[in-house]
């Protein structure tokens, strides 16, 4: 590594939804400037998984929620809070970043926080179309920000919209060939979604003879995949016509041979719709932290990119989820209108996002000058 090389510190992780976009800014970096990178996290997250996996230097600090969350998990959080601030001291004055870049999550608040008292350079990533706790409280401070949605860029200074860094593969999908039998994909995230888990059994039947040669193909995950295989063979669906799976390996070819798509809200998969340019129906997280995949998915369907069925409207009359079957079966016949949202989730896309927030990163790095 060049001794001229900059080096840039990036912090957070916890869910995939952080540690992707994390990593696709670090190789942008490497391959804009041959940075040095280190990827600051907590041992409770992926980041312990996936970063050494990816060729990068992994340091972890003590850091908590404080974000709904019990009593008790917040006193820690705030017991162990000036530990980790302490960490993240000594890691700026050890490793002596040009920039530091947060991407959320748990460890991201304290090294933020820690960066801007030291008066180090901070870009805040937000992906989603509210920010979450760690970047609300450190806004008004960074340096900038990139933003996914518009509405997020008012929560911080120097915030651009740079969209969510994302596989390149999302945006190199062929077409569905005309005439092709209609293909959903259920996905409800790399852990599934027990309520799309408990839904999609009880009207895939009815879903499967509303829509002519309709294929089913539904991520249930390793917890969940055996019970909800259970419930498709106890219906009366045609055993040919539907699958469950574990896990999907391949996402972006399982995108390619969706006409539609049947997900939670989080702001990766937001992304990759959106890249894919895949007409989706988002289900929300009803749990999820200041209610960000509500926001996420409200923000799709006023672009026309999707549509939203919340949580507690799955239940129909009877515990029949009337209202999934009856959207499900509105879109999957009427192809003209898929292909109109589908245009308008690729207006959403941004091919350039990592580029664009590792540009903002050097800038800072340029700004400050070599230390």
């Amino acid at each position: 590594m060049p001794e001229t090389a900059p080096r840039f510190l990036i912090a957070g992780g916890g869910t995939g939804g952080h540690i992707m976009p994390a990593l696709a800014i670090a190789d942008a970096l490497k391959a804009r400037c041959g940075a040095e990178i280190l990827i600051v996290g907590t041992a409770r997250g992926l980041e312990s998984k996936l970063v050494p996996q990816a060729g990068y230097r992994l340091q972890l600090i003590r850091a908590g929620q404080l974000n709904q969350v019990s009593l008790a998990t917040r006193l820690k959080t705030l017991v162990d809070l000036p530990r980790g601030l302490m960490q993240c001291v000594g890691l700026l004055r050890t490793f002596r970043p040009q920039a530091v870049i947060g991407v959320g999550g748990y460890a991201s608040g304290p090294m933020m926080a820690a960066a801007i008292l030291m008066r180090v350079p901070t870009l805040a990533f937000e992906p989603n179309a509210v920010p979450g706790m760690a970047n609300r409280l450190v806004g008004r401070w960074v340096t900038a920000a990139g933003v996914n949605f518009a509405p997020a860029a008012q929560y911080f200074r120097g915030a651009q919209v740079t969209g969510i860094p994302v596989r390149a593969e999302f945006f190199r999908l062929g077409q569905r060939p005309p005439g092709a039998p209609p293909h959903l994909l259920v996905f409800g995230g790399s852990q599934g979604a027990r309520a799309l888990n408990l839904a999609m059994p009880k009207i895939a039947a009815a879903l499967l003879q509303a829509v002519p040669g309709l294929t089913i193909l539904h991520q249930a995950g390793a917890r969940h995949m055996e019970t909800t295989r259970a419930a498709y063979e106890a219906s009366a669906a045609p055993r040919d016509r539907w699958q469950v799976a574990q896990f999907l390996d391949d996402m972006p070819r399982r995108f390619e041979s969706a006409d539609l798509v049947l997900a939670r809200s989080g702001a990766s998969t937001v992304a990759e719709l959106c890249a894919a340019g895949k007409p989706a129906l988002l289900v929300p997280f009803p749990q999820s932290a200041d209610d960000h995949q509500r926001r996420n998915a409200e923000e799709m369907q006023r672009a026309g990119a999707a549509e939203v069925l919340l949580e507690p409207a799955l239940e129909g009359p009877g515990g029949t989820p009337g209202s999934l079957l009856r959207i499900l079966t509105e879109l999957l016949v009427d192809p003209a209108r898929l292909r109109r949202m589908a245009g308008n989730a690729r207006t959403l896309a941004h091919p350039d996002a990592a580029e664009r927030i590792a540009g903002m990163a050097m800038g800072m790095a340029r700004g400050r000058g070599r230390n």
